[in-house]
């Protein structure tokens, strides 16, 4: 059972009849449940946009939805006390990154209007698989025949999916493979983007560019439609879920070792399997669902792989730091 928050950490504790024993959460534990919570966030939010896609355009979405969230950017960085503006914030590396962020939104919106939520969600867990195979062809990372391997694997699961030329083929499928390809680079951009820009800022310079960017593709398809109360609200509860989202997957990343949280980013598939049959009555076929798995898979493989030679240095340095004297002794 979780208690309450002591030195900034969760705690469970035991009871018995005299007394209450309180213990810690591990960082990884922490950093689990935070990762958790971020894919529930992200696919909720994902849910309830599709769910007023059959009245707003991608354009109104995209502007409503962001606008609540810069705005909400905006009141939290007045309440710290933070700077909006930052040097270093128009560099080339939070430029493309911008871009990415922006053409993956675009691209998942307007799938996701058109597919089964699982299926859609199902794709984009081929975003790690990118990463690596990006790393490796543009940054110089060196990649093992074994990832190199889950890689392909992962893509072959991702074509189970899509299943190009066959009867259930689908091209916005194609569109959540563009989104796929996008979020790549916005990830890859952001390893280069130096450490004095901060998130939050990137953050607001990325809602104000997607929502600017909807605001001006509002008209050519199709212009706005007026939104009852219920949409709005429908809205700004989506803008909510994302932004709690984006805050619970920055808090799961500085939790941990990354090999052991990283995978619980494919719980976002399980929330779209439940959610997409619970609100619109979806299930994927067996193809999609043997596709998934093995894209989850390999996926995991991948991030476990990669999270090696951090956890080699790590243990060669613990030697020399246990041999230094403590503080004050």
């Amino acid at each position: 059972m979780i208690g309450r928050w002591r030195s900034g950490s969760p705690a469970v504790f035991v009871r018995d009849r005299k007394h209450r024993v309180t213990m810690p959460l591990s960082a990884n534990i922490r950093g689990c449940l935070f990762m958790s919570l971020s894919m529930a966030a992200f696919t909720i939010n994902d849910t309830l946009t599709k769910s007023v896609m059959d009245t707003l355009n991608t354009g109104q979405i995209m502007f409503v939805r962001g606008a609540v969230i810069l705005a909400g950017l905006l009141v939290y960085l007045r309440v710290l006390r933070r700077p909006i503006l930052a040097k270093g914030m128009f560099s080339a590396p939070v430029i493309v990154r911008t871009g990415g962020e922006l053409a993956m939104t675009v691209l998942f919106l307007g799938a996701l209007a058109h597919l089964p939520l699982a299926n859609a969600t199902a794709v984009l867990q081929a975003v790690p698989l990118a990463v690596a195979l990006g790393a490796a062809l543009y940054l110089g990372e060196r990649v093992g025949w074994r990832r190199w391997t889950a890689i392909l694997i992962g893509f072959c699961g991702v074509l189970l999916i899509v299943r190009p030329g066959l009867a259930g083929f689908n091209a916005y499928t194609l569109m959540v493979v563009g989104a796929v390809i996008f979020a790549a680079v916005r990830d890859l951009a952001t390893r280069r983007i130096v450490a004095t820009v901060p998130s939050l800022t990137i953050s607001a310079l990325t809602a104000l560019t997607v929502t600017l960017t909807g605001l001006v593709l509002i008209v050519p398809l199709g212009g706005w439609t007026p939104m009852d109360a219920s949409v709005v609200v429908i809205l700004m509860a989506a803008a909510g879920f994302l932004f709690a989202g984006y805050l619970f997957i920055v808090m799961a990343m500085r939790e941990g070792d990354i090999g052991f949280v990283a995978p619980f980013r494919y719980t976002a598939l399980l929330w779209a399997l439940i959610l997409g049959l619970a609100f619109f009555g979806e299930f994927p076929d067996t193809a999609t669902l043997a596709g998934a798995a093995i894209v989850v898979g390999t996926g995991i493989y991948t991030l476990y792989r990669e999270s090696r030679p951090g956890r080699a240095r790590h243990a060669a340095r613990r030697p020399a730091a246990a041999s230094r004297p403590a503080p004050g002794a």
